[in-house]
């Protein structure tokens, strides 16, 4: 197969004037050379970075969003234009006798258009802060997701190699067996432990089937290629009023929450205001059988009883605002000093575990089982214990890159 890179140097000499059915040629080849192409893996950040611009719950989100601060702006718009036209008669007239035509429009008081357009400004910024949220909220999912196959693939890995000695094992051992320097009781102790392992590579292939279906539907069924078995270096956390501090200024649900504040304030103050008159002016024209008129309107009505206790509406939202954030930032101090410290807890736990001693004692006992200085008991009662504490240290570390990985959300 011709690298993609000769195939697009093909369409290149096509460009610069090659015979024409040379030119289709060059640019068939080059077309199934793409085609055929296998895709390169990908970072998690690249992932990401695929998910938000194919995420149809992010695609919905954003136009929702969009939708909300349109219907916000048009809380300020003018009212619309009144048009009457009435003809009269008269009895013994042949046809109209007269007419008028009025043309009215009405609005608020100017200053509380200015009052609404604040407290229009922070609805809307509280709109686009939740809009953020659900965006760092799709995003952490996906990242997750990574993280998980990331576990995954490492588990696939510890099971190939589990199943690869077994393999040996069990050659070897049938072998002796034949010789008569070996039970059957061994060979079928190796039997079992591969039957056991070839189980759990049935399960994790299961697994990561689903998170991978998983990570495609996030990313709107587009292709990905995600093989990654490594985590990605992650900033080691050791201030934990640093990490409250950064919380508190960037966390998208808090600055949601006191943007819904100030909104409730403005609208406390453009209630304030709703007793202020609302004005009309228009243009008035009558005609009859001998002359014409034309005069204006001006009017305006008092809200003696459309307002009536909306003040109090708008002082008791305020006050529902401010609790909620009272209690947003109580919750994120929780979880601040939460977190902090089950990180800690899985970091002691992590130092705790010596994963080059563990593969070196596994390669040790296989040489000395080999060697018949263990019996295949012997091997797979110390193995087995190895293994599970390998298992533990995957599953531990995951479960930390996925806690730091909910730490800095805000940052994605």
């Amino acid at each position: 197969m011709l690298p993609v890179v000769d195939c697009l140097s093909f369409l290149i000499r096509v460009i610069c004037g090659e015979k024409k059915h040379t030119a289709m040629k060059y640019i068939t080849l080059a077309i199934a050379c793409l085609a055929i192409a296998p895709m390169q893996a990908q970072t998690i950040d690249e992932v990401l970075r695929q998910v938000e611009q194919n995420n149809k719950e992010l695609q919905a989100q954003r136009q929702s969003t969009l939708a909300s601060k349109l219907e916000v702006q048009a809380e300020n718009n003018l009212e619309d234009p009144s048009v009457e036209y009435s003809p009269f008669y008269t009895r013994g007239i042949t046809g109209m006798s007269s007419s008028e035509l009025v043309v009215t429009q009405g609005f608020d008081f100017p200053t509380l258009y200015g009052a609404r357009r604040q407290s229009g400004k922070w609805k809307q910024a509280a709109l686009d802060r939740r809009q953020q949220a659900a965006r760092r909220d799709i995003l952490l999912s996906a990242k997750n997701l990574c993280l998980d196959l990331i576990m995954l693939n490492q588990q696939h890995a510890l099971l190939e190699e589990r199943a690869k000695n077994a393999g040996e094992l069990l050659a070897l051992f049938e072998k002796r067996l034949e010789e008569g320097d070996a039970g059957i009781l061994e060979v079928n102790k190796i039997k079992m432990e591969r039957m056991s392992v070839q189980t759990e590579v049935a399960q994790n292939n299961a697994a990561h089937r689903t998170a991978l279906q998983q990570l495609l539907a996030m990313n709107g069924n587009m292709p990905l290629e995600f093989t990654a078995d490594t985590y990605p270096h992650v900033e080691e956390l050791k201030d934990c009023n640093a990490f409250y501090d950064e919380v508190m200024a960037t966390d998208a649900g808090l600055l949601a929450a006191d943007a819904d504040v100030r909104a409730a304030e403005k609208e406390l103050k453009v209630n304030r205001q709703s007793w202020l008159p609302k004005i009309e002016v228009g243009y008035r024209r009558n005609t009859s059988l001998d002359e014409k008129s034309n005069g204006f309107l001006i009017g305006g009505s008092l809200p003696l009883f459309s307002n009536r206790k909306k003040g109090k509406i708008a002082r008791l939202q305020v006050e529902s605002t401010r609790l909620a954030l009272d209690n947003a930032r109580l919750q994120a101090a929780a979880d601040v000093h939460a977190r902090f410290n089950e990180m800690q807890q899985l970091r002691e736990a992590m130092q705790a575990y010596d994963v080059v001693l563990m593969h070196r004692t596994l390669a040790l006992l296989n040489e000395a089982v080999k060697a018949g200085q263990l019996s295949i008991i012997e091997f797979y009662t110390e193995a087995d214990n190895i293994y599970r504490n390998l298992q533990a240290y995957i599953e531990l570390e995951n479960r930390y890159q996925k806690l730091m990985a909910e730490i800095y959300k805000n940052r994605l």
